[in-house]
């Protein structure tokens, strides 16, 4: 629940930044662009569940990583690593950082861990080495890192377009926070498998910045609802893991008002009516082996800029 993330923690050289997960309440695969990748339309939303990443200046000028999870690579192939590469070329920083990483958020789960924590190393090292840079430059250089990474620059309840990276803040819920329950199995899904599998053709109209404007509206009035959630990996999902479409049979048959995949998997997440409900279902899924569980909540973009503290301020002038 995010009144149990830990605010930020700062000091003069060091600091610990929550590190959020995220789901999609919609996800259209469009088709693919001339350039090979896939025209995409998904309303992407902040949540409770979140790694936390811990910054702390250096004398070598190098920058270290870290972590609990020792599977994870602690090189340039880490998004964090290529942040913090990214940002000391921008800026010809000359300065080092020690970072490290306490992992909770499930890895190759659709849930934008590794975006998340790429995000939130730009904006804590650009505290850290007291760079000014705002919004527009944080984004561009999200962009060059990966598709979900420049929604973590916005938070709350976010439009994405184009490959993933055109991304705007729709107003949020005015009703309490949501309550999910997040189920991550041990069937694994890599991204470029899921979109692999997919069967969308290429996109053949004369003008596709007509449709992508009609499709960016629909995205912007829909009103989250469990009879509204689609995702366009499920099909293609469920086939090639079938005990991924076992999680969210299993999570409507706890009392799920509604289920969805979580981006493009492994994940599934159901919608409670309130934290009782959510809970009661937690309990029962646990006595499934080898599944992991989270109870969350949602996140506005009001609270989520809250809990990056002052790294969060470049953030907030948009």
């Amino acid at each position: 629940m995010l009144e149990k993330s830990q605010p930020l923690k700062v000091s003069t050289l060091s600091f610990t930044v929550p590190s959020f997960a995220k789901i999609n309440w919609s996800l259209r695969i469009l088709g693919r662009r001339p350039d090979g990748y896939h025209e995409i339309r998904t309303l992407m939303q902040t949540v409770s569940l979140h790694d936390e990443l811990h910054f702390e200046a250096n004398n070598n000028r190098e920058v270290i990583l870290s972590s609990n999870d020792t599977l994870l690579p602690t090189d340039e192939s880490n998004l964090i690593v290529r942040a913090a590469s990214a940002v000391r070329d921008r800026f010809r920083v000359s300065s080092g950082a020690s970072i490290r990483l306490e992992k909770r958020i499930p890895t190759k789960a659709g849930l934008g861990g590794a975006s998340s924590n790429a995000a939130v190393t730009l904006v804590a090292l650009a505290r850290l080495w007291n760079l000014k840079i705002n919004l527009s430059e944080l984004i561009e250089i999200a962009a060059t890192l990966g598709a979900d990474v420049p929604f973590f620059l916005i938070g709350g309840r976010v439009l994405a377009t184009g490959t993933g990276t055109e991304v705007s803040s729709v107003p949020d819920d005015n009703r309490a926070n949501t309550y999910v329950l997040i189920v991550t199995p041990q069937a694994t899904v890599a991204t470029i498998d899921a979109y692999r599998a997919l069967r969308v053709p290429a996109l053949t109209s004369i003008s596709p910045d007509s449709i992508l404007s009609s499709s960016r509206a629909d995205a912007i009035s829909l009103l989250v609802d469990p009879s509204t959630l689609r995702n366009d990996f499920e099909d293609a999902i469920f086939e090639s893991e079938p005990e991924i479409e076992r999680v969210k049979m299993a999570l409507n048959d706890a009392g799920a008002t509604g289920s969805l995949l979580a981006g493009s998997g492994s994940s599934v997440f159901g919608i409670f009516e309130n934290e009782y409900l959510q809970e009661r279902a937690a309990k029962e899924l646990r006595a499934e082996i080898g599944w992991r569980v989270f109870p969350a909540v949602t996140i506005s973009r009001r609270e989520y800029l809250q809990a990056l503290g002052p790294c969060g301020v470049p953030l907030s002038h948009s």
